[in-house]
């Protein structure tokens, strides 16, 4: 599902004439995404986007397999959280780069990163390897997401942020659907690790079409009414690398189960705290209204929603003995409810109505987790899941575009990166967070020994995944608390 693509100064709701002077080229008042002054730039950020989107469901339908063959599947939640940690690094690093220098060279070399990820996944030889190459892969996807989010910000004036943020949450229609399909045939076929090798050459032509638009559009520092342009952080660079490494640290601590795994998860907590309320607006964790709480709920819904479906193909091949292939399917219909949620948000008439449908959308996403682990019953049909989630990926399309769409509207130009870079850093941060927790939960009641059902193998444990799934359902309720403090009184 859409990622998790996906962080990118208190509220500081900015007069949009004057914003759109400095970060926008005049254009036709009436002109949509894919008018001719924007077709070549939306039609390649918008492919980028859909090769991510390729690359995450076929990589999700995967690696149940993966991890089975490589003897790693008590490591299952660090082959996701190794990407999502590295990826906070990213982040910082992308939005200090945006701002800077513009998002030219955060990209091409996020791009770059992303596909020697996938190539070390794809190749190695131990689950350790494997997670690796998923970090790099991280590392590379924290740089792009934020730069991209740069551009949006610096070529689209306000009025057409929303239609090109539901062009993204589109674009995961096809890959949701064909994405499980070819990645469980080539799976069964070839082997998991081409899922993998298969990916980086097809980034190249969505890059041609992109990157001179952006190189002539958005490149460069914004200046401020001084004609200074951003300075670059250094504070913001260690407090990165602090919550990135802090973040593995807690990690581990979580997976390894014994007295002396505290003495990392201690470091890790030490090293994060700090790091995260350095980086985040301030008052974020109380929710604050505003702007915090906008990235709040960014990492309530994200982490929640991801920590849960992270676990449904496990969930599906081990518990119910389904091929890898029928196990991906099972989301694929999420594809498309999200697209129609994000694309429902865009519409103008619905923007007085945002929070409210923001608040459903969270409360369709409680409601989805919480049915997930129903299948453990073998009296329920397994297709409850593919319901379920379609109805939870239409809340994930309504928060998810509305709060990069807030964001954006609450940052001032020269703050764009680094504020885009905080709302990813709560995506992430979540996730590896979440992830850690239902990944202990899982851990602690079993979910390590399980095997594949079909095989009459070593007993699997089905409590395990309800220990994943209930109490991602009860952060998800949490987010429909936050929803009502998006704006201020």
């Amino acid at each position: 599902m859409p990622l998790t693509l996906t962080g990118m100064a208190a509220p500081n709701p900015r007069d949009t004439d004057v914003a759109d002077a400095l970060t926008v080229p005049p254009e036709p008042g009436s002109e949509g995404v894919l008018g001719r002054s924007y077709r070549a730039l939306s039609v390649g950020i918008v492919s980028v986007v859909l090769l991510i989107a390729f690359e995450a469901t076929a990589v999700g339908t995967a690696m149940p397999v993966a991890a089975r063959e490589l003897d790693g599947v008590s490591l299952y939640a660090f082959a996701f959280s190794g990407y999502f940690t590295t990826s906070l690094f990213g982040m910082v690093l992308a939005g200090q780069w945006s701002d800077r220098r513009g998002p030219l060279g955060a990209l091409t070399t996020g791009i770059a990163a992303f596909g020697a990820g996938l190539l070390l996944s794809g190749t190695a030889g131990a689950m350790w390897l494997f997670i690796l190459g998923r970090a790099v892969q991280g590392l590379g996807g924290g740089l792009v997401i934020v730069a991209l989010y740069v551009v949006v910000g610096r070529v689209y004036p306000e009025r057409l942020r929303p239609a090109i943020m539901a062009a993204f949450a589109a674009s995961w229609v096809v890959p949701s659907v064909v994405g499980p399909l070819a990645a469980g045939a080539v799976t069964e076929q070839l082997g998991w690790r081409w899922v993998f090798l298969g990916i980086p050459v097809l980034v190249l032509l969505p890059l041609a079409l992109a990157l001179p638009q952006i190189r002539t559009r958005a490149s460069g520092a914004v200046t401020d009414g001084d004609g200074r342009g951003a300075s670059f952080d250094r504070r913001r660079i260690r407090l990165a690398l602090g919550i990135s490494f802090g973040a593995g640290l807690l990690q581990y601590a979580a997976q390894d189960l014994r007295w002396l795994s505290v003495l990392p998860g201690v470091a890790g907590a030490a090293l994060l705290i700090p790091a995260v309320l350095g980086l985040l607006p301030r008052g974020t964790y109380r929710a604050a209204r505003g702007l915090p709480s906008v990235v709040l709920l960014r990492g309530i819904a994200a982490g929640a929603f991801i920590a849960a479906e992270s676990f449904v193909p496990l969930m599906l091949v081990t518990q119910r003995g389904l091929s890898p292939t029928l196990a991906g399917l099972s989301l694929a219909a999420g594809g498309a409810t999200w697209a129609l949620g994000s694309w429902a948000q865009s519409r103008p008439r619905l923007e007085p109505y945002r929070e409210r449908l923001m608040t459903l959308g969270m409360l369709l996403v409680a409601a989805a987790i919480a049915t997930a682990p129903s299948v453990l019953l073998d009296a329920v049909p397994v297709w409850i899941v593919a319901v379920a989630w379609g109805f939870g990926c239409l809340g994930m399309g309504l928060v998810i575009s509305s709060t990069s769409v807030l964001l954006l509207h609450l940052s001032a130009p020269d703050q764009a990166g680094t504020n885009s870079a905080a709302l990813q850093i709560s995506d992430g941060l979540s996730n590896v967070v979440l992830l850690a927790v239902g990944g202990a939960a899982f851990a602690a009641l079993g979910g390590g020994t399980v095997t594949h059902a079909a095989t009459g193998a070593t007993a699997s444990h089905p409590a395990a995944f309800a220990a994943v799934f209930l109490p991602m359902a009860g952060v998800a309720l949490v987010g429909a608390w936050v929803t009502t403090r998006l704006r201020e009184r």
